[in-house]
Protein backbone atom coordinates (compact mmCIF):
# COMPACT_ATOMS: atom_id res chain seq x y z
CA UNK A 1 0.00 0.00 0.00
CA UNK A 2 2.92 2.36 0.58
CA UNK A 3 4.29 2.04 -2.60
CA UNK A 4 1.25 2.51 -4.26
CA UNK A 5 0.31 5.70 -3.06
CA UNK A 6 2.22 7.71 -5.00
CA UNK A 7 0.75 6.79 -7.70
CA UNK A 8 -3.05 6.93 -6.61
CA UNK A 9 -2.00 10.85 -5.47
CA UNK A 10 -0.54 10.70 -9.06
CA UNK A 11 -3.30 9.73 -10.74
CA UNK A 12 -5.88 11.40 -8.17
CA UNK A 13 -4.15 14.94 -9.57
CA UNK A 14 -4.81 14.07 -12.98
CA UNK A 15 -7.83 13.60 -12.41
CA UNK A 16 -8.49 16.44 -10.69
CA UNK A 17 -6.59 18.58 -13.35
CA UNK A 18 -8.99 17.07 -16.35
CA UNK A 19 -11.76 17.50 -14.12
CA UNK A 20 -10.63 21.04 -13.37
CA UNK A 21 -10.07 21.62 -17.36
CA UNK A 22 -13.47 19.88 -18.45
CA UNK A 23 -15.32 22.06 -15.94
CA UNK A 24 -13.32 25.46 -17.01
CA UNK A 25 -14.24 24.21 -20.84
CA UNK A 26 -17.93 23.43 -19.54
CA UNK A 27 -18.39 26.92 -17.77
CA UNK A 28 -16.40 28.90 -21.10
CA UNK A 29 -18.90 26.90 -23.49
CA UNK A 30 -21.45 27.71 -21.71
CA UNK A 31 -20.60 31.69 -21.65
CA UNK A 32 -19.67 31.76 -25.33
CA UNK A 33 -22.85 33.72 -26.22
CA UNK A 34 -22.49 35.99 -22.87
CA UNK A 35 -21.01 39.45 -23.62
CA UNK A 36 -18.51 40.71 -21.01
CA UNK A 37 -18.76 43.35 -18.19
CA UNK A 38 -17.21 46.85 -19.10
CA UNK A 39 -18.58 46.07 -22.94
CA UNK A 40 -20.91 48.94 -24.67
CA UNK A 41 -22.54 49.36 -27.91
CA UNK A 42 -23.10 52.91 -29.01
CA UNK A 43 -23.49 54.28 -25.39
CA UNK A 44 -25.35 51.61 -23.92
CA UNK A 45 -24.29 49.15 -21.50
CA UNK A 46 -24.39 45.93 -22.62
CA UNK A 47 -22.18 43.90 -20.21
CA UNK A 48 -23.15 40.86 -18.74
CA UNK A 49 -25.88 40.42 -21.36
CA UNK A 50 -26.69 37.33 -23.63
CA UNK A 51 -26.58 37.87 -27.11
CA UNK A 52 -30.57 37.47 -27.32
CA UNK A 53 -30.66 40.17 -24.64
CA UNK A 54 -28.49 42.79 -26.19
CA UNK A 55 -29.96 42.20 -29.24
CA UNK A 56 -33.19 42.68 -28.23
CA UNK A 57 -32.03 46.03 -26.12
CA UNK A 58 -30.52 47.64 -28.92
CA UNK A 59 -33.53 46.85 -31.18
CA UNK A 60 -36.06 47.97 -28.78
CA UNK A 61 -33.86 51.13 -27.67
CA UNK A 62 -31.89 51.80 -30.76
CA UNK A 63 -33.25 50.22 -33.95
CA UNK A 64 -37.00 51.19 -33.48
CA UNK A 65 -36.18 54.89 -32.75
CA UNK A 66 -33.60 55.33 -35.89
CA UNK A 67 -35.62 53.98 -38.07
CA UNK A 68 -38.56 55.97 -38.15
CA UNK A 69 -39.40 58.87 -40.31
CA UNK A 70 -37.90 62.54 -40.36
CA UNK A 71 -40.46 65.42 -40.47
CA UNK A 72 -38.99 68.50 -42.01
CA UNK A 73 -41.66 72.02 -41.13
CA UNK A 74 -40.51 74.52 -43.52
CA UNK A 75 -42.59 77.65 -44.10
CA UNK A 76 -46.07 76.36 -43.14
CA UNK A 77 -45.49 73.37 -45.03
CA UNK A 78 -44.82 69.72 -44.03
CA UNK A 79 -41.84 67.50 -45.49
CA UNK A 80 -41.62 63.52 -44.67
CA UNK A 81 -39.16 61.60 -45.27
CA UNK A 82 -39.78 58.05 -44.47
CA UNK A 83 -37.75 55.18 -43.80
CA UNK A 84 -38.21 53.50 -46.79
CA UNK A 85 -36.65 56.47 -48.82
CA UNK A 86 -33.58 56.96 -46.91
CA UNK A 87 -33.29 53.28 -46.38
CA UNK A 88 -32.21 53.36 -42.80
CA UNK A 89 -30.41 50.00 -41.44
CA UNK A 90 -29.24 49.79 -38.09
CA UNK A 91 -26.97 46.91 -38.16
CA UNK A 92 -27.61 45.28 -34.50
CA UNK A 93 -26.45 41.98 -35.32
CA UNK A 94 -23.10 43.01 -36.25
CA UNK A 95 -22.57 45.48 -33.57
CA UNK A 96 -23.83 42.57 -30.92
CA UNK A 97 -21.48 40.29 -32.98
CA UNK A 98 -18.66 42.53 -32.65
CA UNK A 99 -19.88 42.64 -28.63
CA UNK A 100 -19.43 38.95 -28.14
CA UNK A 101 -16.11 38.83 -30.14
CA UNK A 102 -14.83 41.47 -27.93
CA UNK A 103 -15.33 39.41 -24.97
CA UNK A 104 -14.22 36.42 -26.26
CA UNK A 105 -10.36 38.00 -25.63
CA UNK A 106 -7.73 35.86 -24.58
CA UNK A 107 -7.66 32.36 -23.56
CA UNK A 108 -9.47 29.77 -21.79
CA UNK A 109 -8.46 30.36 -18.48
CA UNK A 110 -8.26 34.13 -18.89
CA UNK A 111 -11.84 34.56 -19.50
CA UNK A 112 -12.78 32.03 -17.31
CA UNK A 113 -11.21 33.82 -14.87
CA UNK A 114 -12.16 36.95 -15.70
CA UNK A 115 -15.64 36.10 -15.32
CA UNK A 116 -15.49 34.33 -12.17
CA UNK A 117 -13.47 37.60 -10.73
CA UNK A 118 -15.70 39.94 -12.44
CA UNK A 119 -12.96 41.58 -14.19
CA UNK A 120 -14.21 43.62 -17.23
CA UNK A 121 -13.38 43.93 -21.15
CA UNK A 122 -13.06 47.72 -21.90
CA UNK A 123 -14.59 47.98 -25.63
CA UNK A 124 -16.41 50.32 -26.86
CA UNK A 125 -18.15 49.52 -29.99
CA UNK A 126 -19.57 52.05 -32.06
CA UNK A 127 -22.97 52.25 -33.68
CA UNK A 128 -23.10 50.99 -37.01
CA UNK A 129 -25.28 52.30 -39.19
CA UNK A 130 -26.41 52.86 -43.28
CA UNK A 131 -28.79 55.10 -44.78
CA UNK A 132 -29.23 57.03 -48.39
CA UNK A 133 -27.67 60.25 -48.51
CA UNK A 134 -29.43 60.71 -52.11
CA UNK A 135 -32.46 60.61 -50.26
CA UNK A 136 -31.35 63.35 -48.24
CA UNK A 137 -30.38 65.32 -50.80
CA UNK A 138 -33.17 64.75 -52.98
CA UNK A 139 -35.63 66.20 -49.80
CA UNK A 140 -33.47 69.10 -49.13
CA UNK A 141 -34.10 70.12 -53.08
CA UNK A 142 -37.73 69.20 -53.14
CA UNK A 143 -38.31 71.50 -50.13
CA UNK A 144 -35.98 74.30 -51.83
CA UNK A 145 -38.18 74.51 -54.83
CA UNK A 146 -41.21 74.46 -52.96
CA UNK A 147 -40.21 77.66 -50.75
CA UNK A 148 -38.25 79.51 -52.26
CA UNK A 149 -38.78 82.53 -53.54
CA UNK A 150 -37.09 84.88 -55.56
CA UNK A 151 -37.16 88.48 -54.79
CA UNK A 152 -39.08 91.26 -56.57
CA UNK A 153 -37.27 94.11 -57.48
CA UNK A 154 -39.02 97.68 -57.81
CA UNK A 155 -40.29 98.70 -60.76
CA UNK A 156 -41.94 102.28 -62.32
CA UNK A 157 -43.51 101.95 -66.30
CA UNK A 158 -44.78 105.60 -67.51
CA UNK A 159 -48.49 105.86 -69.18
CA UNK A 160 -51.02 107.99 -70.14
CA UNK A 161 -53.09 106.59 -66.59
CA UNK A 162 -49.73 107.94 -64.18
CA UNK A 163 -47.22 106.21 -63.00
CA UNK A 164 -47.36 102.22 -62.51
CA UNK A 165 -45.13 101.54 -59.90
CA UNK A 166 -44.32 97.84 -58.78
CA UNK A 167 -42.98 97.23 -55.56
CA UNK A 168 -40.44 95.32 -54.38
CA UNK A 169 -40.94 92.25 -52.22
CA UNK A 170 -37.26 90.15 -50.47
CA UNK A 171 -37.58 86.47 -51.41
CA UNK A 172 -37.01 83.69 -49.49
CA UNK A 173 -33.71 80.72 -49.77
CA UNK A 174 -34.04 77.57 -47.85
CA UNK A 175 -30.50 77.46 -45.71
CA UNK A 176 -29.96 73.99 -47.64
CA UNK A 177 -26.83 72.93 -45.85
CA UNK A 178 -27.71 73.57 -42.85
CA UNK A 179 -31.05 71.30 -42.97
CA UNK A 180 -28.92 68.34 -44.88
CA UNK A 181 -26.50 68.55 -41.72
CA UNK A 182 -29.44 68.17 -39.47
CA UNK A 183 -31.11 65.42 -41.06
CA UNK A 184 -28.52 63.35 -41.30
CA UNK A 185 -27.63 63.85 -37.55
CA UNK A 186 -31.41 63.03 -37.07
CA UNK A 187 -31.15 60.18 -39.22
CA UNK A 188 -27.86 58.46 -37.07
CA UNK A 189 -28.54 60.11 -33.69
CA UNK A 190 -31.56 58.06 -31.64
CA UNK A 191 -32.14 60.66 -28.81
CA UNK A 192 -32.96 63.59 -31.12
CA UNK A 193 -36.15 65.01 -32.16
CA UNK A 194 -37.26 63.62 -35.53
CA UNK A 195 -39.03 66.81 -36.04
CA UNK A 196 -37.09 69.47 -37.86
CA UNK A 197 -37.73 73.37 -38.15
CA UNK A 198 -35.56 74.45 -41.33
CA UNK A 199 -34.10 77.41 -42.03
CA UNK A 200 -34.53 80.01 -44.52
CA UNK A 201 -32.83 83.68 -45.06
CA UNK A 202 -34.12 86.54 -46.56
CA UNK A 203 -33.06 87.56 -50.51
CA UNK A 204 -32.95 91.38 -50.60
CA UNK A 205 -33.91 92.32 -54.09
CA UNK A 206 -31.55 94.07 -56.14
CA UNK A 207 -33.85 97.31 -56.50
CA UNK A 208 -35.94 98.35 -53.59
CA UNK A 209 -39.00 100.22 -53.86
CA UNK A 210 -36.79 103.37 -51.59
CA UNK A 211 -34.36 102.87 -54.17
CA UNK A 212 -36.36 103.60 -57.02
CA UNK A 213 -38.02 106.12 -55.70
CA UNK A 214 -34.50 108.09 -55.15
CA UNK A 215 -33.71 106.96 -58.71
CA UNK A 216 -37.19 109.17 -59.83
CA UNK A 217 -37.83 111.97 -57.17
CA UNK A 218 -39.11 114.04 -59.71
CA UNK A 219 -41.47 112.65 -62.93
CA UNK A 220 -43.74 114.67 -65.67
CA UNK A 221 -46.51 112.73 -67.23
CA UNK A 222 -48.35 114.47 -70.15
CA UNK A 223 -51.80 112.53 -71.29
CA UNK A 224 -52.22 114.56 -74.41
CA UNK A 225 -56.33 113.60 -74.91
CA UNK A 226 -56.65 114.82 -71.47
CA UNK A 227 -55.00 117.82 -71.24
CA UNK A 228 -53.15 116.90 -68.60
CA UNK A 229 -49.98 116.98 -67.05
CA UNK A 230 -49.08 115.72 -63.70
CA UNK A 231 -45.81 115.73 -61.50
CA UNK A 232 -44.94 112.77 -59.39
CA UNK A 233 -42.92 113.02 -56.53
CA UNK A 234 -40.68 109.98 -55.41
CA UNK A 235 -43.10 107.88 -57.79
CA UNK A 236 -46.22 109.77 -55.91
CA UNK A 237 -48.67 112.80 -57.81
CA UNK A 238 -48.01 115.50 -56.31
CA UNK A 239 -50.06 117.64 -58.62
CA UNK A 240 -52.10 118.00 -61.92
CA UNK A 241 -51.97 120.94 -64.46
CA UNK A 242 -54.60 121.36 -67.19
CA UNK A 243 -52.39 122.04 -70.49
CA UNK A 244 -52.79 122.94 -74.15
CA UNK A 245 -51.14 120.33 -76.21
CA UNK A 246 -49.81 120.42 -80.39
CA UNK A 247 -52.80 120.74 -82.43
CA UNK A 248 -53.70 118.41 -85.37
CA UNK A 249 -50.50 118.21 -87.98
CA UNK A 250 -47.91 119.43 -85.70
CA UNK A 251 -48.72 117.25 -82.40
CA UNK A 252 -46.78 116.71 -79.16
CA UNK A 253 -44.17 113.75 -79.97
CA UNK A 254 -45.24 110.71 -77.91
CA UNK A 255 -42.20 109.44 -75.68
CA UNK A 256 -40.47 109.24 -72.90
CA UNK A 257 -37.64 112.32 -72.82
CA UNK A 258 -35.84 114.52 -70.31
CA UNK A 259 -35.72 117.88 -69.33
CA UNK A 260 -32.63 119.11 -71.32
CA UNK A 261 -32.66 122.96 -70.30
CA UNK A 262 -34.39 125.05 -67.89
CA UNK A 263 -34.79 129.17 -68.81
CA UNK A 264 -36.12 132.04 -66.63
CA UNK A 265 -38.15 134.53 -69.56
CA UNK A 266 -36.65 132.86 -72.25
CA UNK A 267 -36.72 133.90 -75.87
CA UNK A 268 -38.27 132.73 -78.33
CA UNK A 269 -35.71 130.65 -81.16
CA UNK A 270 -38.82 130.53 -84.15
CA UNK A 271 -38.82 127.11 -86.18
CA UNK A 272 -37.87 127.10 -89.68
CA UNK A 273 -41.19 125.61 -90.65
CA UNK A 274 -43.91 126.99 -92.95
CA UNK A 275 -46.29 127.99 -89.90
CA UNK A 276 -43.88 130.76 -88.69
CA UNK A 277 -44.26 132.78 -91.90
CA UNK A 278 -41.75 135.66 -92.20
CA UNK A 279 -40.89 134.86 -88.71
CA UNK A 280 -39.45 131.54 -89.28
CA UNK A 281 -35.85 131.17 -87.86
CA UNK A 282 -35.92 134.42 -86.14
CA UNK A 283 -35.16 135.13 -82.22
CA UNK A 284 -38.31 136.58 -80.59
CA UNK A 285 -36.65 138.47 -77.23
CA UNK A 286 -38.83 138.13 -73.74
CA UNK A 287 -42.11 140.32 -74.23
CA UNK A 288 -45.25 140.72 -75.39
CA UNK A 289 -44.46 139.40 -78.46
CA UNK A 290 -43.06 136.58 -77.45
CA UNK A 291 -45.78 133.92 -76.95
CA UNK A 292 -43.25 131.54 -74.47
CA UNK A 293 -43.72 133.14 -70.92
CA UNK A 294 -42.32 133.34 -67.86
CA UNK A 295 -40.56 129.94 -67.71
CA UNK A 296 -39.25 127.62 -70.01
CA UNK A 297 -38.26 123.36 -70.21
CA UNK A 298 -36.92 122.13 -73.15
CA UNK A 299 -37.30 118.09 -73.80
CA UNK A 300 -36.65 117.17 -77.48
CA UNK A 301 -35.97 119.07 -80.55
CA UNK A 302 -37.61 122.50 -79.77
CA UNK A 303 -40.58 121.04 -77.79
CA UNK A 304 -40.61 122.13 -74.59
CA UNK A 305 -42.58 122.96 -71.55
CA UNK A 306 -43.83 126.65 -71.00
CA UNK A 307 -46.01 129.20 -69.47
CA UNK A 308 -48.70 131.18 -71.77
CA UNK A 309 -50.80 133.94 -71.61
CA UNK A 310 -53.42 132.27 -73.73
CA UNK A 311 -55.38 130.97 -71.12
CA UNK A 312 -58.28 130.03 -73.38
CA UNK A 313 -56.08 127.68 -75.05
CA UNK A 314 -55.70 125.51 -72.26
CA UNK A 315 -57.54 121.88 -72.04
CA UNK A 316 -57.46 121.96 -76.00
CA UNK A 317 -54.82 121.13 -79.08
CA UNK A 318 -53.73 124.67 -79.78
CA UNK A 319 -49.68 124.54 -79.92
CA UNK A 320 -47.26 124.35 -82.12
CA UNK A 321 -46.06 121.14 -80.37
CA UNK A 322 -44.82 122.48 -77.13
CA UNK A 323 -46.93 122.32 -74.15
CA UNK A 324 -48.63 125.30 -72.60
CA UNK A 325 -49.54 125.84 -68.78
CA UNK A 326 -50.95 128.80 -67.30
CA UNK A 327 -47.92 131.05 -65.65
CA UNK A 328 -48.29 130.63 -62.01
CA UNK A 329 -48.27 126.79 -62.95
CA UNK A 330 -45.51 126.40 -65.08
CA UNK A 331 -42.97 128.31 -62.36
CA UNK A 332 -43.95 126.46 -59.73
CA UNK A 333 -43.62 123.06 -62.03
CA UNK A 334 -40.07 124.87 -63.20
CA UNK A 335 -39.29 125.46 -59.16
CA UNK A 336 -39.97 121.51 -58.55
CA UNK A 337 -38.57 119.71 -61.32
CA UNK A 338 -34.44 119.25 -61.76
CA UNK A 339 -32.75 119.22 -65.40
CA UNK A 340 -32.61 115.20 -66.52
CA UNK A 341 -36.30 114.50 -64.55
CA UNK A 342 -37.87 112.36 -66.98
CA UNK A 343 -40.98 113.27 -68.62
CA UNK A 344 -43.05 111.17 -70.77
CA UNK A 345 -45.77 112.27 -72.92
CA UNK A 346 -48.37 109.70 -73.71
Amino acid sequence: MGKRAPLILSAAFVLLLLGGALWLYSYDQGRKDTIAKGVTIAGFDVGGMKRSEATALLQRRLADKLERPVVVVAHHHRFRLSTQRSQVRTDVGGMVAEAVDASRQGNLVQRSWRALTGGEVHKTIALKLSYNDRAVRSIVRHIARRINRAPRDASVTPSAGGLDSVPSRPGMALQGNDLRDRIRHALVTPHVSRRLVAHTRIVEPAVTTSQLADKYPWFIIINRPAFKLTVYDHLKPKKSFTVAVGRQGLETPAGLYHVQDKQVNPSWHVPNSDWAGDLAGKVIPPGPDDPIKARWLGIYNGAGIHGTDELSSLGSAASHGCIRMAIPDVIQVYDWVPLGSPVFIA
